[in-house]
């Protein structure tokens, strides 16, 4: 069992690590086209990282909040956007990816928020369900995947 810790990203050395682990899984292993995984929103979230105790980076997870999370949940400025959740083909399966969606919940707590939304890969909405989110909405796609919108309140 690797040993690992989830953090708020503040330096630059964490946050191209980050797009590293999306460049890796997003467009390498799903084909996403580069030009569309990075965007403004980038700039202005909150991203999180898992790092394994040797410093290997193995999962990272964005929040977007307030007005730039607004487009993505329907303008409550109460609800934070996940989004870009990716984890490293060596690090599936070791808790990675629930241990960065409780960081970002963690996280949206702290700012205030009542709920996060998501857009799962529909592939995926079992691991989002089994994390207490429900699913809403038509399916949708999302650069070719398919796609449903999720949220799960934090406030309690």
């Amino acid at each position: 069992m690797t040993s690992y810790t989830t953090r708020t990203v503040t330096g630059e050395q964490d946050r191209a690590a980050c797009f590293q682990i999306r460049k890796d899984v997003f467009v390498g292993e799903q084909n996403v086209p580069e030009e569309i995984e990075y965007d403004a929103y980038d700039a202005e979230a909150l991203h999180v990282i898992a790092v394994a105790a040797d410093g290997t980076a193995l999962g990272t997870g964005r929040l977007l909040h307030g007005p730039a999370a607004a487009a993505k949940t329907g303008g409550d400025l109460t609800v934070g956007s996940l989004g870009r959740l990716a984890v490293t083909k060596e690090a599936r399966g070791l808790g990675v990816g629930a241990a960065l969606v409780r960081a970002i919940e963690d996280a949206a707590r702290a700012l205030g928020l009542s709920a996060v939304d998501l857009h799962a890969q529909t592939h995926a909405l079992g691991f989002y369900e089994r994390l207490g989110y429900v699913a809403y909405g038509p399916e949708f796609p999302d650069a070719g995947i398919a796609h449903r919108a999720m949220r799960r309140a934090v406030d309690a």
